[in-house]
C-alpha cells in the first residue's frame, strides 16, 4: 500500500471513518468533489434499485448527522474541509427521479457542487445550525436545487 492511501486511514476512529466519507475527505485538493464523487458511484450502483437507494441514502444521511456532529464537537472546529459525509451522502438527492444519462449525471454534479459552493439563500442560515444537522442541511438544500434544475431539464426534454 501506498504512503498515501496509508496516511488517509491512519488514526481516524468510527466517527471520524463515517464522517471522512470512509476517508475520501483526506485526500489532498477539493476533498468535498472527493466526497461528491464517491457518493456519485454509490449512487450508480444502487439507483436501479430505488428502495435500496432511499433504505442507503437515509442510513448514511442519519449516521453523517451523528458522526458530523462528534467530530466536529471533538476538533472544535465548525464544519471542517475533511468532513465530506454531507457531500457523500446528499449526492443522492440530486439524481432522485433523474435519469442516469451521461448529461444528467455531468450537469447534476457541477450543479451540486456549485450550489454548494456558493451557499445560496437559505443554505448560509442552515449551515449555523449547530452540530451534524447544520452540516448534513446545507448540502440538502443545494442538493435539492440542482435535483430541481435537473426536473426542469428533464421536463424540457434535455
Amino acid at each position: 500500500m501506498s504512503r498515501t492511501i496509508k496516511n488517509i486511514f491512519s488514526g481516524i476512529n468510527g466517527d471520524e471513518f463515517i464522517a471522512t466519507a470512509f476517508g475520501l475527505g483526506n485526500l489532498p485538493l477539493a476533498p468535498g468533489t472527493w466526497g461528491s464523487l464517491g457518493g456519485l458511484l454509490l449512487c450508480l450502483a444502487l439507483h436501479p434499485y430505488p428502495v435500496w437507494y432511499i433504505l442507503v441514502f437515509a442510513a448514511i444521511f442519519l449516521a453523517g448527522v451523528r458522526a458530523s456532529g462528534r467530530v466536529e464537537k471533538g476538533h472544535s472546529l465548525k464544519d471542517p474541509s475533511y468532513v465530506v459525509i454531507d457531500e457523500f451522502a446528499c449526492i443522492f438527492i440530486v439524481f432522485i427521479a433523474v435519469p442516469m444519462h451521461p448529461f444528467y449525471l455531468a450537469v447534476g454534479f457541477a450543479l451540486f457542487r456549485l450550489f454548494d459552493i456558493l451557499k445560496i439563500p437559505p443554505m448560509k442560515k442552515i449551515e449555523k445550525i449547530k452540530g451534524g444537522w447544520g452540516i448534513m442541511l446545507d448540502d440538502a438544500v443545494a442538493a435539492t436545487y440542482a435535483n430541481l434544475v435537473l426536473q426542469v431539464f428533464r421536463l424540457a426534454g434535455l
